[in-house]
């Protein structure tokens, strides 16, 4: 799902919100949210999970092409962890795919050509 996906939804679901409404909405949320991170904090929407900033020490690292030995800095990463809920959910909706994989038909086989003499 893309911003504009999730634009759209907002402005499907609530015929009294003009799409330039729902962009807005939308910008205000993930600016907050881009914001927050930024500053360091901790998101949690409960039942959908937490977003939170993790530290990655400085380290060696190699070139891949030359086999060099590079530094590479420090760096502050967005992480997600999904909630409870959300993994539940998922994990559901993939057990309800394999099922309905499962009961599909199966393709039907080749008949095998009878055994030839002298192949052993």
């Amino acid at each position: 799902m893309t911003r504009s996906d999730l634009v759209d939804a907002l402005a499907a679901q609530f015929d009294q919100l003009p799409h330039r409404d729902a962009e807005m909405v939308v910008k205000t949320i993930l600016d907050s949210m881009s914001e927050a991170l930024v500053r360091g904090h901790r998101i949690e929407i409960r039942g959908f999970g937490s977003f939170t900033v993790n530290h990655r020490p400085a380290r060696t690292g190699r070139n891949p092409r030359s086999g060099e030995a590079v530094q590479i800095p420090e760096k502050r990463v967005p992480h997600f962890k999904p909630g409870k809920a959300l993994r539940e959910e998922v994990d559901r909706a993939a057990q309800a795919e394999r099922t309905m994989a499962d009961t599909q038909t199966p393709l039907p086989v080749a008949p095998q050509p009878a055994d030839q003499p002298g192949a052993d």
